[in-house]
């Protein structure tokens, strides 16, 4: 699978880029992460950063964070 999804249980923003994943039909691995940022050493070591939602497009070569922007790169990129 190409493409990841770092997210958060109970983070509505992650729940936009979830929602907008299925309405593309775009197949995904969630990966869900600790509640503390101390604790997301796998999302910084991927984005640099620590917060969620995070999507990496292995195909793409991209990885961004950001709700916004990422709901922009998904309908440019899989719409």
């Amino acid at each position: 699978m190409s493409l990841t999804l770092y997210r958060l249980e109970g983070c509505p923003y992650c729940e936009l880029v979830v929602d907008r994943l299925e309405e593309l039909d775009v197949d995904y691995e969630s990966i869900w992460v600790e509640g503390l940022h101390s604790k997301r050493n796998e999302v910084a070591r991927v984005s640099g950063q620590r917060q969620v939602p995070v999507v990496v497009d292995e195909d793409s070569g991209v990885t961004m964070a950001e709700s916004e922007k990422i709901l922009d790169y998904l309908d440019r990129s899989h719409a």
